[in-house]
């Protein structure tokens, strides 16, 4: 991907990842400090019976993680599937005898719309992060 379109990507994704961090995890993660010292705070359980409560303040974060980071795959996946095409658009035209500066061209202008596309998805992808990490926290 062309590095003027790579760094926009990059620039959106990481505001929407920021955006999560502090409106929903940096929240989970309070939580589960908190329950893992409450753990910590009880004099007549055993050594694993704490390790055991630890374990299960730690879920809901690992789970919230889990699933940012498989929402950012797929977006990475499509989007890579997508530049793949206009790869192979290139390609045939190079092969039809086009000059470079036309294949070139039509690479830019194509993962461009790759790019375009892909970020208008954005505002939904996190939407429905935030509504999934919400159902997490409860």
């Amino acid at each position: 991907m062309a590095e003027g379109h790579q760094t926009r990507v990059q620039n959106v994704v990481e505001e929407m990842v920021q955006s999560l961090e502090r409106d929903n995890i940096r929240k989970m993660q309070g939580r589960m400090f908190l329950c893992s010292a409450d753990c910590c705070d009880r004099p007549t359980d055993s050594m694993s019976q704490v390790h055991q409560c630890i374990d299960k303040c730690h879920t809901p974060l690992a789970r919230a993680q889990g699933l940012v980071t498989s929402e950012l795959e797929k977006f990475q996946d499509r989007l890579t599937r997508c530049t793949m095409h206009c790869n192979d658009k290139a390609k045939d035209l190079f092969d039809s005898g086009a000059k470079d500066t036309a294949v070139r061209s039509l690479m830019d202008r194509c993962v461009g719309s790759c790019v375009d596309d892909h970020l208008s998805l954005i505002p939904s992808m996190t939407r429905r992060i935030k509504e999934n990490l919400d159902s997490l926290e409860q």
